[in-house]
């Protein structure tokens, strides 16, 4: 067993319960038998959980983009011809459909700064006049979106707020369809 700050709790509500004249209080709730003796617990505290546990990839199998404080996050999904934008919830598990007509990718190629915009094309589940899903086929954008060296970023408004996350390729990540794009 160890001794705990218990002892001092103990001795400050004694105190609170006596009050400080000579005249013993009582309570009935209150074991007034106490006299000042240690308290102690047994093993440690309980362990935490992280509340802001998320996939490690999007439901699509894509990497994530973290959007503001974990708010939102943007998956990114791509093939050899094409690049995908899905936006989701905080939990990095579901589709939230935004009133935005594009995204943006920035990116630094040779030195120069590149600007890519993915239209929405909307879900089969989204409602009219709004998208989680955006596109756009570019090859070259496709040959840049996994060199980290052209520092990806993705920049999205939603409701209103401007977003913008560094687009981070997981190479380690199973499951994920190389094909088409080299590493």
């Amino acid at each position: 067993m160890r001794k705990t700050k218990f002892t001092t709790l103990a001795a400050g509500l004694f105190l609170f319960t006596t009050g400080c004249g000579d005249k013993a209080a009582t309570h009935p709730d209150v074991d007034n038998s106490v006299s000042g003796s240690d308290v102690t617990a047994d093993g440690l505290p309980p362990a935490t959980v992280d509340v802001h546990a998320h996939p490690s990839e999007g439901p699509h199998h894509g990497s994530l983009v973290e959007l503001g404080n974990e708010e939102f996050h943007a998956e990114i999904v791509h093939d050899a011809k094409s690049v995908t934008v899905y936006i989701l919830d905080s939990s990095a598990t579901k589709a939230v459909p935004i009133d935005a007509t594009d995204v943006t990718i920035n990116l630094v190629h040779d030195g120069s700064p590149e600007q890519f915009k993915l239209t929405a094309n909307p879900d089969a589940g989204d409602p009219d006049g709004k998208s989680s899903r955006f596109t756009l086929a570019n090859a070259e954008l496709v040959g840049h979106i996994d060199d980290e060296a052209s520092a990806p970023k993705l920049s999205v408004t939603i409701n209103g707020t401007p977003y913008r996350g560094e687009i981070k390729h997981d190479h380690d990540h199973e499951g994920h369809d190389h094909a088409g794009h080299a590493h």
